[in-house]
């Protein structure tokens, strides 16, 4: 926000990359005072700073926003990958729910019904990623800084927020199979595929 914000006002990618140092920089001395961890902030810093060399190699604002798409669509690609491979990405996350996870991480893998499930909640993700593609990728090819800047946010964390509630209403308004023998059988009729 601060890189967007200044880029508008001064028209000055090196300003707006320093605007963006000073605001991580304080967001750094805010953790210092009151302790907690730093692993977002740190993600921060490398998501700025891989922001900033693109747009200050190239002198273009917009660059700052080419490799969130960039990643976003490799994020895309995996997603859908994973799918089709039978592993799919929210399986992982399920996981380690495990009591067991520690000794047998692919557990989950042996249990048909819930790779199915993983399969279907990894798709809201597949989703998600097309739309931040979809949405950021015309934005960026015609320049339009502020535009990728509101977008970068409400496709940040509000759109992850929504993708959570989609995959929590799926869960509890569909009808999950379950193995009985964890071979993959589903324990009710007309279970879902």
């Amino acid at each position: 926000m601060a890189f967007v914000v200044t880029w508008l006002v001064v028209d000055q990618v090196r300003t707006a990359v320093w605007a963006a140092a000073a605001v991580l920089l304080l967001l750094g001395g805010i953790r210092l005072m009151v302790g907690g961890s730093w692993r977002f902030l740190a993600s921060a810093v490398l998501a700025t700073a891989l922001a900033a060399f693109f747009a200050l190699r190239s002198g273009q604002a917009e660059d700052a926003f080419l490799p969130g798409i960039v990643l976003s669509g490799v994020y895309l690609v995996a997603a859908v990958a994973s799918i089709l491979l039978r592993w799919p990405l929210v399986g992982f996350i399920v996981g380690i729910g495990d009591p067991d996870y520690a000794q047998d991480p692919t557990a989950w893998r042996r249990d048909r019904g819930l790779v199915r499930v993983a399969s279907r909640l990894t798709w809201v993700l597949v989703a998600l990623f097309a739309v931040r593609v979809a949405v950021m990728l015309p934005l960026y090819l015609a320049g339009e800084v502020a535009l990728l800047g509101v977008a970068k946010i409400a496709l940040g964390w509000p759109a992850y927020l929504l993708a959570i509630v989609l995959m929590g209403w799926l869960l509890a308004t569909g009808r999950t199979p379950q193995a009985d023998d964890g071979a993959g059988a589903p324990a009710t009729p007309g279970a879902l595929p």
